[in-house]
Protein backbone atom coordinates (compact mmCIF):
# COMPACT_ATOMS: atom_id res chain seq x y z
CA UNK A 1 0.00 0.00 0.00
CA UNK A 2 1.45 3.33 -1.03
CA UNK A 3 -0.06 6.06 1.07
CA UNK A 4 -0.01 9.54 -0.41
CA UNK A 5 -0.91 12.20 2.11
CA UNK A 6 0.27 15.72 1.58
CA UNK A 7 -0.67 19.35 1.07
CA UNK A 8 0.47 21.61 -1.76
CA UNK A 9 1.15 25.24 -1.03
CA UNK A 10 2.42 28.58 -2.22
CA UNK A 11 4.80 29.68 -4.91
CA UNK A 12 6.64 26.37 -4.94
CA UNK A 13 3.59 24.44 -6.20
CA UNK A 14 4.12 22.91 -9.61
CA UNK A 15 1.59 23.54 -12.35
CA UNK A 16 -0.65 20.66 -13.42
CA UNK A 17 1.43 20.00 -16.51
CA UNK A 18 4.59 19.81 -14.39
CA UNK A 19 3.11 17.82 -11.51
CA UNK A 20 4.70 14.50 -12.35
CA UNK A 21 8.15 16.09 -12.64
CA UNK A 22 8.29 15.78 -8.85
CA UNK A 23 9.39 12.15 -9.05
CA UNK A 24 11.93 12.34 -6.22
CA UNK A 25 9.56 12.07 -3.30
CA UNK A 26 9.23 10.76 0.21
CA UNK A 27 6.42 8.26 0.67
CA UNK A 28 5.85 5.02 2.52
CA UNK A 29 4.63 1.59 1.59
CA UNK A 30 2.09 -0.12 3.81
CA UNK A 31 0.99 -3.71 3.68
CA UNK A 32 -2.79 -4.28 3.72
CA UNK A 33 -2.37 -4.99 7.44
CA UNK A 34 -1.15 -1.42 7.89
CA UNK A 35 2.41 -2.47 8.74
CA UNK A 36 5.25 -0.59 7.12
CA UNK A 37 7.24 -2.32 4.40
CA UNK A 38 10.95 -1.61 4.71
CA UNK A 39 11.37 -0.90 1.01
CA UNK A 40 12.51 2.06 -0.99
CA UNK A 41 9.56 3.89 -2.52
CA UNK A 42 11.43 4.76 -5.71
CA UNK A 43 14.12 2.88 -7.63
CA UNK A 44 15.63 5.04 -10.33
CA UNK A 45 19.14 5.96 -11.32
CA UNK A 46 19.92 9.66 -11.24
CA UNK A 47 19.91 9.83 -15.03
CA UNK A 48 16.33 8.47 -15.16
CA UNK A 49 14.84 11.22 -13.02
CA UNK A 50 13.22 14.26 -14.62
CA UNK A 51 13.93 17.72 -13.28
CA UNK A 52 12.16 18.80 -10.11
CA UNK A 53 9.88 21.86 -10.33
CA UNK A 54 11.68 25.09 -9.50
CA UNK A 55 11.64 26.40 -5.93
CA UNK A 56 12.98 29.80 -4.87
CA UNK A 57 13.68 28.74 -1.29
CA UNK A 58 17.30 27.89 -0.47
CA UNK A 59 18.05 25.78 2.62
CA UNK A 60 20.77 26.67 5.09
CA UNK A 61 24.11 24.91 4.50
CA UNK A 62 24.23 21.82 6.70
CA UNK A 63 27.08 21.83 9.22
CA UNK A 64 25.94 19.26 11.78
CA UNK A 65 26.68 15.58 12.42
CA UNK A 66 27.56 13.36 9.53
CA UNK A 67 25.05 10.79 8.35
CA UNK A 68 27.28 8.01 9.71
CA UNK A 69 27.43 9.64 13.15
CA UNK A 70 23.65 9.97 13.29
CA UNK A 71 23.15 6.38 12.18
CA UNK A 72 25.61 5.11 14.81
CA UNK A 73 23.76 6.95 17.59
CA UNK A 74 20.42 5.77 16.22
CA UNK A 75 21.60 2.16 16.24
CA UNK A 76 23.28 2.19 19.66
CA UNK A 77 21.67 4.88 21.83
CA UNK A 78 18.11 5.31 20.61
CA UNK A 79 15.47 2.76 21.53
CA UNK A 80 15.66 -0.17 19.06
CA UNK A 81 12.12 0.66 17.93
CA UNK A 82 13.49 3.87 16.40
CA UNK A 83 15.68 1.83 14.08
CA UNK A 84 12.92 -0.68 13.39
CA UNK A 85 10.64 2.01 11.93
CA UNK A 86 13.43 3.69 9.96
CA UNK A 87 12.16 3.45 6.40
CA UNK A 88 14.15 2.68 3.26
CA UNK A 89 17.14 0.36 2.93
CA UNK A 90 19.28 3.50 2.82
CA UNK A 91 17.86 5.92 5.40
CA UNK A 92 16.99 9.47 4.37
CA UNK A 93 18.76 12.05 6.54
CA UNK A 94 16.46 15.10 6.56
CA UNK A 95 17.80 18.40 7.86
CA UNK A 96 15.40 21.15 6.72
CA UNK A 97 11.92 21.68 5.35
CA UNK A 98 9.99 24.44 3.63
CA UNK A 99 6.32 24.04 2.68
CA UNK A 100 6.05 20.84 0.56
CA UNK A 101 9.82 20.42 0.23
CA UNK A 102 12.44 18.61 2.32
CA UNK A 103 16.24 18.70 2.04
CA UNK A 104 18.67 16.05 3.22
CA UNK A 105 22.10 16.64 4.72
CA UNK A 106 23.66 16.53 1.25
CA UNK A 107 21.35 19.26 -0.07
CA UNK A 108 19.13 16.93 -2.12
CA UNK A 109 15.54 18.15 -2.38
CA UNK A 110 12.46 15.93 -1.99
CA UNK A 111 8.75 16.48 -2.61
CA UNK A 112 7.15 15.30 0.64
CA UNK A 113 4.05 13.25 -0.15
CA UNK A 114 3.95 11.69 3.33
CA UNK A 115 3.70 14.96 5.27
CA UNK A 116 5.34 13.64 8.42
CA UNK A 117 2.79 10.80 8.72
CA UNK A 118 -0.15 12.97 7.62
CA UNK A 119 0.81 15.64 10.15
CA UNK A 120 2.18 18.66 8.26
CA UNK A 121 -1.12 20.27 7.39
CA UNK A 122 -0.05 23.68 6.05
CA UNK A 123 3.56 23.06 4.99
CA UNK A 124 6.90 22.59 6.68
CA UNK A 125 7.95 25.70 8.62
CA UNK A 126 5.09 27.76 7.21
CA UNK A 127 6.17 31.41 7.71
CA UNK A 128 2.90 32.48 9.38
CA UNK A 129 2.87 29.57 11.81
CA UNK A 130 6.57 29.94 12.55
CA UNK A 131 6.05 33.63 13.33
CA UNK A 132 3.19 32.79 15.71
CA UNK A 133 5.37 30.25 17.53
CA UNK A 134 8.26 32.70 17.85
CA UNK A 135 5.96 35.43 19.17
CA UNK A 136 4.52 33.17 21.86
CA UNK A 137 7.94 31.80 22.84
CA UNK A 138 9.03 35.33 23.63
CA UNK A 139 5.94 35.91 25.79
CA UNK A 140 5.12 32.72 27.74
CA UNK A 141 6.40 29.20 27.15
CA UNK A 142 4.42 27.27 29.70
CA UNK A 143 1.80 27.42 32.33
CA UNK A 144 -1.03 25.01 33.01
CA UNK A 145 -4.77 25.45 32.61
CA UNK A 146 -4.98 25.91 36.38
CA UNK A 147 -4.43 29.53 35.36
CA UNK A 148 -6.35 31.64 32.87
CA UNK A 149 -4.24 32.70 29.90
CA UNK A 150 -5.40 34.06 26.52
CA UNK A 151 -4.10 31.54 23.98
CA UNK A 152 -6.11 28.53 25.16
CA UNK A 153 -9.38 30.48 25.06
CA UNK A 154 -8.61 32.07 21.71
CA UNK A 155 -7.86 28.65 20.25
CA UNK A 156 -10.86 26.83 21.70
CA UNK A 157 -13.23 29.56 20.45
CA UNK A 158 -11.84 29.22 16.90
CA UNK A 159 -11.95 25.42 16.96
CA UNK A 160 -15.54 24.99 18.12
CA UNK A 161 -16.69 27.51 15.50
CA UNK A 162 -15.62 24.93 12.90
CA UNK A 163 -17.72 22.13 14.38
CA UNK A 164 -21.51 21.64 14.22
CA UNK A 165 -23.81 21.69 17.19
CA UNK A 166 -23.73 20.16 19.75
CA UNK A 167 -19.95 19.57 19.52
CA UNK A 168 -18.83 22.60 21.51
CA UNK A 169 -16.72 21.41 24.49
CA UNK A 170 -12.96 20.87 24.07
CA UNK A 171 -10.34 18.94 26.04
CA UNK A 172 -6.79 19.55 24.82
CA UNK A 173 -4.15 16.82 24.86
CA UNK A 174 -0.67 16.21 23.44
CA UNK A 175 -1.28 13.44 20.90
CA UNK A 176 -3.88 11.39 19.07
CA UNK A 177 -3.31 8.33 21.28
CA UNK A 178 -3.93 10.46 24.34
CA UNK A 179 -7.06 11.98 22.81
CA UNK A 180 -8.48 8.56 21.94
CA UNK A 181 -7.58 7.20 25.37
CA UNK A 182 -9.47 10.10 26.96
CA UNK A 183 -12.45 9.59 24.62
CA UNK A 184 -12.67 5.94 25.72
CA UNK A 185 -12.81 7.01 29.38
CA UNK A 186 -15.41 9.70 28.71
CA UNK A 187 -17.63 7.31 26.73
CA UNK A 188 -17.57 4.72 29.50
CA UNK A 189 -18.27 7.25 32.23
CA UNK A 190 -21.12 8.85 30.31
CA UNK A 191 -22.91 5.69 29.20
CA UNK A 192 -22.18 3.53 32.24
CA UNK A 193 -21.25 0.82 29.75
CA UNK A 194 -17.84 -0.68 28.98
CA UNK A 195 -17.58 -2.36 25.59
CA UNK A 196 -16.26 -0.49 22.54
CA UNK A 197 -16.31 -1.55 18.88
CA UNK A 198 -13.81 -0.62 16.18
CA UNK A 199 -13.00 -1.76 12.65
CA UNK A 200 -10.55 -4.53 11.87
CA UNK A 201 -7.37 -3.05 10.50
CA UNK A 202 -7.87 0.16 12.47
CA UNK A 203 -5.19 2.19 14.22
CA UNK A 204 -6.23 4.47 17.07
CA UNK A 205 -3.01 4.69 19.07
CA UNK A 206 -0.36 2.77 20.96
CA UNK A 207 -1.12 3.47 24.62
CA UNK A 208 -2.16 0.50 26.79
CA UNK A 209 -5.84 1.41 26.38
CA UNK A 210 -5.87 2.47 22.73
CA UNK A 211 -3.88 -0.63 21.80
CA UNK A 212 -7.18 -2.41 22.35
CA UNK A 213 -8.90 -0.14 19.84
CA UNK A 214 -6.09 -0.76 17.35
CA UNK A 215 -7.04 -3.89 15.44
CA UNK A 216 -3.77 -4.56 13.67
CA UNK A 217 -1.29 -7.31 14.58
CA UNK A 218 1.79 -5.22 13.77
CA UNK A 219 0.99 -2.85 16.65
CA UNK A 220 0.12 -5.50 19.24
CA UNK A 221 2.27 -6.81 22.10
CA UNK A 222 1.78 -10.06 24.06
CA UNK A 223 0.44 -8.26 27.12
CA UNK A 224 -3.07 -7.64 28.40
CA UNK A 225 -4.44 -4.42 26.88
CA UNK A 226 -7.67 -2.82 25.82
CA UNK A 227 -10.09 -4.87 27.91
CA UNK A 228 -13.60 -4.49 26.51
CA UNK A 229 -12.52 -3.61 22.95
CA UNK A 230 -13.94 -5.59 20.03
CA UNK A 231 -13.83 -5.27 16.26
CA UNK A 232 -16.12 -5.70 13.31
CA UNK A 233 -15.27 -6.36 9.68
CA UNK A 234 -13.89 -3.31 7.92
CA UNK A 235 -16.26 -2.43 5.05
CA UNK A 236 -13.45 -2.40 2.47
CA UNK A 237 -15.14 -2.52 -0.94
CA UNK A 238 -11.90 -3.42 -2.74
CA UNK A 239 -10.35 -6.12 -0.57
CA UNK A 240 -13.41 -7.22 1.39
CA UNK A 241 -15.89 -9.90 0.29
CA UNK A 242 -18.43 -7.35 -0.97
CA UNK A 243 -18.06 -4.25 -3.08
CA UNK A 244 -18.90 -2.66 -6.39
CA UNK A 245 -18.12 0.14 -8.77
CA UNK A 246 -20.15 2.92 -7.15
CA UNK A 247 -19.77 2.28 -3.41
CA UNK A 248 -17.26 4.97 -2.52
CA UNK A 249 -17.43 8.73 -2.20
CA UNK A 250 -14.36 9.17 -4.41
CA UNK A 251 -13.46 10.29 -7.94
CA UNK A 252 -12.15 6.73 -8.46
CA UNK A 253 -14.12 3.52 -7.92
CA UNK A 254 -13.02 -0.12 -7.82
CA UNK A 255 -12.96 -2.38 -10.86
CA UNK A 256 -15.49 -4.66 -9.15
CA UNK A 257 -18.91 -4.83 -10.77
CA UNK A 258 -22.21 -4.94 -8.93
CA UNK A 259 -25.89 -5.17 -9.77
CA UNK A 260 -27.19 -2.88 -7.04
CA UNK A 261 -30.20 -0.68 -7.77
CA UNK A 262 -29.42 3.03 -7.94
CA UNK A 263 -30.93 3.72 -4.50
CA UNK A 264 -29.37 0.86 -2.51
CA UNK A 265 -25.88 -0.55 -1.92
CA UNK A 266 -26.02 -4.28 -1.28
CA UNK A 267 -22.37 -4.31 -0.14
CA UNK A 268 -23.30 -1.81 2.56
CA UNK A 269 -26.11 -4.09 3.73
CA UNK A 270 -23.71 -7.04 3.99
CA UNK A 271 -21.12 -5.14 6.01
CA UNK A 272 -23.85 -3.78 8.32
CA UNK A 273 -24.96 -7.39 8.84
CA UNK A 274 -21.43 -8.14 10.05
CA UNK A 275 -21.77 -5.36 12.62
CA UNK A 276 -25.15 -6.76 13.67
CA UNK A 277 -23.45 -10.14 14.12
CA UNK A 278 -21.00 -8.54 16.56
CA UNK A 279 -23.92 -7.06 18.48
CA UNK A 280 -25.61 -10.47 18.59
CA UNK A 281 -22.61 -12.57 19.61
CA UNK A 282 -19.78 -10.53 21.10
CA UNK A 283 -20.93 -7.60 23.23
CA UNK A 284 -23.60 -7.02 25.88
CA UNK A 285 -26.94 -5.49 24.95
CA UNK A 286 -25.62 -2.06 25.98
CA UNK A 287 -22.26 -0.74 24.80
CA UNK A 288 -20.11 2.31 25.48
CA UNK A 289 -18.95 3.41 22.03
CA UNK A 290 -18.14 2.85 18.40
CA UNK A 291 -14.81 4.23 17.13
CA UNK A 292 -14.27 4.81 13.43
CA UNK A 293 -12.09 6.93 11.16
CA UNK A 294 -14.08 8.54 8.32
CA UNK A 295 -11.41 7.08 6.03
CA UNK A 296 -9.25 4.39 7.56
CA UNK A 297 -5.69 5.73 7.60
CA UNK A 298 -2.97 3.28 8.63
CA UNK A 299 -5.21 0.44 7.48
CA UNK A 300 -4.75 1.61 3.89
CA UNK A 301 -6.79 4.73 3.12
CA UNK A 302 -9.87 2.51 3.11
CA UNK A 303 -13.21 4.07 2.18
CA UNK A 304 -16.50 2.53 3.25
CA UNK A 305 -19.81 2.32 1.37
CA UNK A 306 -21.42 5.76 1.39
CA UNK A 307 -24.16 5.05 3.93
CA UNK A 308 -22.26 2.70 6.23
CA UNK A 309 -21.46 5.13 9.05
CA UNK A 310 -24.96 6.58 9.00
CA UNK A 311 -26.48 3.12 9.60
CA UNK A 312 -23.75 2.08 12.06
CA UNK A 313 -24.27 5.21 14.17
CA UNK A 314 -28.00 4.49 14.37
CA UNK A 315 -27.42 0.91 15.56
CA UNK A 316 -24.81 1.96 18.12
CA UNK A 317 -27.05 4.64 19.61
CA UNK A 318 -29.92 2.17 19.87
CA UNK A 319 -27.65 0.16 22.18
CA UNK A 320 -26.75 3.10 24.41
CA UNK A 321 -23.37 3.79 22.84
CA UNK A 322 -21.80 7.03 21.69
CA UNK A 323 -20.25 7.45 18.24
CA UNK A 324 -16.67 8.69 18.06
CA UNK A 325 -15.05 9.99 14.88
CA UNK A 326 -11.28 9.68 14.88
CA UNK A 327 -10.25 12.67 12.73
CA UNK A 328 -6.54 12.42 13.52
CA UNK A 329 -5.72 11.92 9.83
CA UNK A 330 -8.86 13.07 8.00
CA UNK A 331 -9.50 16.36 9.79
CA UNK A 332 -8.68 19.97 8.97
CA UNK A 333 -9.72 19.85 5.33
CA UNK A 334 -7.49 17.01 4.18
CA UNK A 335 -10.32 15.24 2.35
CA UNK A 336 -11.06 18.38 0.35
CA UNK A 337 -14.84 18.23 0.15
CA UNK A 338 -15.34 18.96 3.86
CA UNK A 339 -13.40 20.32 6.81
CA UNK A 340 -14.08 17.14 8.80
CA UNK A 341 -14.18 13.66 7.35
CA UNK A 342 -17.40 12.75 9.16
CA UNK A 343 -19.24 15.49 7.23
CA UNK A 344 -18.67 13.50 4.04
CA UNK A 345 -20.77 10.71 5.56
CA UNK A 346 -23.64 13.05 6.52
CA UNK A 347 -23.36 12.15 10.22
CA UNK A 348 -22.67 14.07 13.43
CA UNK A 349 -20.69 12.06 15.99
CA UNK A 350 -20.95 12.45 19.76
CA UNK A 351 -17.21 12.93 20.09
CA UNK A 352 -14.42 13.91 17.70
CA UNK A 353 -10.76 13.20 18.37
CA UNK A 354 -8.02 15.03 16.50
CA UNK A 355 -4.24 15.47 16.44
CA UNK A 356 -1.49 15.39 13.75
CA UNK A 357 -2.50 18.27 11.45
CA UNK A 358 -4.05 20.19 14.34
CA UNK A 359 -0.74 22.00 14.96
CA UNK A 360 1.28 21.23 11.83
CA UNK A 361 3.63 18.89 13.69
CA UNK A 362 3.78 20.51 17.11
CA UNK A 363 2.62 18.01 19.78
CA UNK A 364 -1.10 18.63 20.26
CA UNK A 365 -4.39 16.77 20.26
CA UNK A 366 -8.00 17.32 21.26
CA UNK A 367 -11.29 15.70 22.14
CA UNK A 368 -14.40 17.69 21.22
CA UNK A 369 -17.73 16.56 22.58
CA UNK A 370 -21.13 17.69 23.80
CA UNK A 371 -21.82 19.52 27.04
CA UNK A 372 -23.85 16.52 28.27
CA UNK A 373 -20.98 14.07 27.81
CA UNK A 374 -18.51 16.61 29.21
CA UNK A 375 -20.55 16.99 32.39
CA UNK A 376 -20.31 13.23 33.01
CA UNK A 377 -16.54 13.55 32.93
CA UNK A 378 -16.51 16.06 35.80
CA UNK A 379 -17.33 13.37 38.36
CA UNK A 380 -13.60 13.08 39.07
CA UNK A 381 -10.55 15.27 38.46
CA UNK A 382 -8.62 15.07 35.20
CA UNK A 383 -5.48 17.14 34.81
CA UNK A 384 -3.00 17.39 31.93
CA UNK A 385 0.26 19.28 32.53
CA UNK A 386 0.94 20.11 28.89
CA UNK A 387 -2.53 19.92 27.33
CA UNK A 388 -3.44 23.40 26.12
CA UNK A 389 0.13 24.67 26.51
CA UNK A 390 0.37 28.36 25.48
CA UNK A 391 2.80 27.65 22.64
CA UNK A 392 0.72 24.73 21.33
CA UNK A 393 -2.44 26.86 21.36
CA UNK A 394 -0.72 29.77 19.60
CA UNK A 395 0.52 27.40 16.89
CA UNK A 396 -2.85 25.63 16.62
CA UNK A 397 -4.63 28.96 16.31
CA UNK A 398 -2.26 30.06 13.55
CA UNK A 399 -2.80 26.76 11.72
CA UNK A 400 -6.57 27.34 11.68
CA UNK A 401 -6.04 30.84 10.31
CA UNK A 402 -3.57 29.61 7.71
CA UNK A 403 -5.85 26.83 6.46
CA UNK A 404 -8.49 29.47 5.76
CA UNK A 405 -6.16 32.16 4.38
CA UNK A 406 -4.21 29.83 2.11
CA UNK A 407 -7.29 27.94 0.90
CA UNK A 408 -5.72 24.66 2.01
CA UNK A 409 -8.96 22.70 1.93
CA UNK A 410 -9.68 23.84 -1.63
CA UNK A 411 -6.11 22.95 -2.64
CA UNK A 412 -6.60 19.47 -1.17
CA UNK A 413 -9.76 19.02 -3.24
CA UNK A 414 -8.27 20.31 -6.50
CA UNK A 415 -4.83 18.73 -6.36
CA UNK A 416 -6.14 15.53 -4.75
CA UNK A 417 -8.76 14.99 -7.44
CA UNK A 418 -6.17 15.55 -10.16
CA UNK A 419 -3.74 13.17 -8.48
CA UNK A 420 -6.42 10.50 -8.04
CA UNK A 421 -7.45 10.74 -11.69
CA UNK A 422 -3.85 10.51 -12.89
CA UNK A 423 -3.12 7.57 -10.59
CA UNK A 424 -6.26 5.86 -11.92
CA UNK A 425 -4.77 6.10 -15.41
CA UNK A 426 -1.68 4.34 -14.09
CA UNK A 427 -3.92 1.65 -12.60
CA UNK A 428 -5.24 1.00 -16.08
CA UNK A 429 -1.70 0.76 -17.42
CA UNK A 430 0.17 -1.25 -14.79
CA UNK A 431 -0.83 -4.68 -13.50
CA UNK A 432 0.80 -4.09 -10.12
CA UNK A 433 -1.69 -1.32 -9.24
CA UNK A 434 -4.86 -2.97 -8.01
CA UNK A 435 -6.72 -0.02 -6.56
CA UNK A 436 -6.61 3.76 -6.30
CA UNK A 437 -8.83 5.37 -3.69
CA UNK A 438 -9.36 8.32 -1.44
CA UNK A 439 -10.60 11.90 -1.29
CA UNK A 440 -8.67 15.12 -1.41
CA UNK A 441 -5.10 14.46 -0.33
CA UNK A 442 -5.92 11.32 1.64
CA UNK A 443 -5.03 8.80 -1.04
CA UNK A 444 -4.15 5.12 -1.17
CA UNK A 445 -2.64 3.10 -4.02
CA UNK A 446 -2.81 -0.66 -3.43
CA UNK A 447 -0.19 -2.87 -5.06
CA UNK A 448 -1.28 -6.42 -5.91
CA UNK A 449 0.19 -9.65 -7.25
CA UNK A 450 -2.93 -10.67 -9.15
CA UNK A 451 -5.20 -8.04 -10.63
CA UNK A 452 -7.89 -10.51 -11.67
CA UNK A 453 -11.34 -9.19 -10.69
CA UNK A 454 -12.87 -10.73 -7.57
Amino acid sequence: MLKVLSRMHGSCVASRSDFWNGIDFTARFHRPSGALCQKSAVKHTASDLPQMPHCNFRPDPYQGMTANQMLHIRQHNCNPMTMKVTSYKKPVFIQQGHMQWLWDVDGKRYLDLFAGVATVSVGHCHPKVTAAAEKQLRRLWHTTNIYVYPTIHEYVEKLVALLPEPLKVVYLTNSGSEANDLAMLMARLHTGNFDIITFRGSYHGGSPQTMGLTSNMAYKYPVASGLGCHNTMCPDVFRGPWGGDHCRDSPVQTYRQCSCPADRCQANDMYINQLKEVFATTVPSRIAAFFGEPIQGVGGAVQYPKDYLKEAYRLVRERGGVCIADEVQTGFGRTGSHYWGFQGHDVIPDMVTMAKGIANGFPMGAVVTTSEIASSFSKGVHFNTFGGNPVACAIGSSVLDTIEEDGTQEISAKVGTYLLEELAKMRGKYEIIGDVRGKGLMIGVEMVKDKAPT
